[in-house]
């Protein structure tokens, strides 16, 4: 689908749910400005985003501070770290959302948030790292 006036519209009517805020126990997260059905991607974006892996070596040779950053908002395995193809300068509201293991979304395989159940305006979303990349998450 093209991108225009129209669409754009479309999309702050019928696809906007979320902004950015303080969390009480995880700094930032992600939060709904109003109520979410339950089966909504809350997360759309007109942008496709796809994700690139890089191995643990490659991101040993970035500058010590921008290391930080992709471990603080990239997510990754034991051998991986995958960073999106908008690069870190450009913001995609789903690096801020946090773990629980009493998820109120899914992350789905093909980089998707999905709800599981309704979400009320001022609730912070969180997935389960757990589950979403079938393995046991661990925190750098």
């Amino acid at each position: 689908m093209a991108i225009d006036k129209k669409r754009i519209l479309k999309h702050l009517q019928t696809e906007v749910y979320c902004r950015l805020g303080i969390s009480p126990v995880h700094g930032i997260g992600v939060f709904a400005i109003r109520d979410i059905p339950k089966g909504v991607k809350p997360l759309v974006s007109l942008l496709k985003i796809k994700e690139f892996a890089f191995s643990k070596k490659e991101i040993s040779q970035l500058p010590i501070s921008v290391k930080k950053e992709v471990r603080m908002f990239c997510y990754y395995d034991k051998d991986e770290y995958f960073i999106p193809s908008i690069g870190l300068n450009a913001m995609n509201m789903a690096f801020y959302m946090n773990h629980s293991k009493k998820p109120n979304t899914k992350y789905l395989k093909n980089n998707e948030i999905l709800t599981l159940r309704k979400i009320k305006a001022n609730e912070e979303l969180f997935f389960d790292y757990d589950q979403a990349f079938d393995e046991k998450h661990t925190f750098e």
